[in-house]
């Protein structure tokens, strides 16, 4: 199995003023290329700042986050954001559209940063839209589409420059429960049959079930691994 990510001895401390908070407590983790990977936890644990690590957003204080192989703490600012556009996805919580562009324009943007010519760039982004099923709402503004086709493509963005690693930030969220499921769905369709990886932090109960393996994270630590959710709750039973 190739490994997506691995991480070792990770930690990472923000000091604000006179204050350290530790917000990662020495991770280790590997997550297998190719399948679906669930953090979950309560608020404030380190989940988002763990995912903002393994997508390059943000560096860690210690410790080693290799994806697909490459350290990410050894590459320079210009060399960094290169491989994040290439390699990785990243689906926010509050989905991040621009306003003020068209849903084929918000999807186009990763590929625009990266160079490609517009009109190529637009037509691949009305293809990925099409796959997402919004592709007669191509021209539409966010503020025109509803939350669950606003998270659609916010997928689409994060899939259109085919990136290996797609990290999602609670992306069911803001869903109802039949919308979250259609997002599932559509996600371990779209990204797992071209042998992606999705990692994904949520706190859904609703979807633990589409997990492959689910981690889970109290106060900066990972505490259990499981390959499905029964798997963890019948540890706490264990441990308790």
């Amino acid at each position: 199995m190739t490994l997506a990510i691995d991480c070792k001895e990770i930690t990472k401390t923000y000091v604000t003023g006179e204050q350290e908070v530790q917000a990662l407590r020495g991770i280790e983790l590997e997550v297998d290329a190719g399948s679906l990977f669930m953090l979950v936890g309560p608020s404030g644990c380190g989940k988002t700042t763990l995912i903002s690590v393994m997508a390059g957003i943000l560096m860690q204080t210690s410790g080693s986050c290799q994806v697909y192989g490459q350290e990410l703490a050894e590459l320079n600012g210009g060399d960094l954001v290169s491989f994040r556009g290439k390699n990785i996805g990243f689906v926010f919580q509050q989905f991040n559209l621009l306003p003020s562009l068209t849903a084929a324009e918000n999807v186009a943007v990763p590929l625009i940063i990266q160079g490609v010519k517009n009109k190529v760039a637009y037509d691949r982004a009305r293809e990925v839209l099409d796959r997402v099923g919004l592709g007669d709402r191509w021209q539409s503004l966010p503020n025109q589409l509803s939350g669950g086709q606003q998270q659609r493509v916010a997928i689409a963005r994060a899939l259109v420059h085919e990136p290996r690693l797609i990290v999602c930030d609670e992306p069911t969220s803001a869903l109802d429960h039949r919308t979250g499921q259609v997002v599932m769905d559509l996600m371990r369709e779209v990204a797992l049959a071209d042998g992606r990886t999705l990692v994904i932090v949520t706190h859904d109960s609703r979807i633990f079930s589409y997990a492959d393996r689910i981690a889970q994270m109290d106060d900066g630590q990972i505490i259990a691994i499981a390959d499905d959710w029964q798997q963890l709750e019948g540890m706490h039973h264990h441990a308790a």
